[in-house]
């Protein structure tokens, strides 16, 4: 991986969640020429299909043990980067993991675009509402009182059933610079050049 790739890489999996979740819908949206959304249910509009489209992804990171009020200090002196946690695309059944797609409201959006941001590629899934059951361990219920609003979980256990039955795209992160390098100064991410 090149620098400016590598560098991409370690600049997402270093933001904070909100700005996370931007990157991942301006990915979704340059790489299918989506536009903006139609109210604040949902991400984007499929403009050519009339479709409302919700985005969320996660990143992949070797899963630790608990913190506790006897291993705080041991668990503190080994979090030394983020890097250490990585693993690539190709690791997935050797590393435990859990990437948790939440706040999935199934009423708000006609295609969902999830997928993992791994340590050598981003992996894309696309699903539509009715795919949302048991079949993938989707679970109605996140928060107490919030009806209609849902997870699932990638992992270990169910990452298998996505590459089977929701693949949408691998995406490099040489492939995602060349995709946000498109993007004027003025947007809300830096271009990486």
């Amino acid at each position: 991986m090149d620098k400016n790739c590598y560098d991409l890489r370690n600049a997402i999996f270093s933001l904070h969640t909100r700005r996370f979740g931007t990157v991942s819908e301006i990915m979704i949206k340059k790489l299918l020429s989506y536009g903006p959304s139609k109210n604040q249910f949902h991400d984007l509009y499929d403009k050519s299909n009339n479709l409302r489209v919700e985005v969320k992804f996660s990143r992949a990171q070797k899963k630790e043990d608990t913190i506790t009020d006897e291993n705080i200090k041991k668990q503190l002196e080994k979090i030394t980067s983020f890097e250490n946690r990585m693993f690539p695309s190709s690791d997935w059944k050797h590393h435990k993991f859990d990437c948790n797609i939440q706040q999935v409201k199934s009423t708000e959006f006609d295609i969902l675009f999830y997928g993992i941001f791994f340590a050598d590629v981003v992996m894309i899934f696309r699903l539509l509402p009715e795919n949302l059951n048991s079949e993938i361990n989707f679970s109605d219920k996140q928060h107490k009182g919030n009806l209609g609003e849902g997870q699932f979980h990638l992992n270990n256990l169910t990452y298998e059933k996505h590459l089977q039955h929701y693949f949408h795209k691998k995406l490099s992160y040489c492939e995602l610079n060349e995709v946000i390098s498109t993007i004027t100064t003025d947007s809300k991410i830096k271009i990486i050049k």
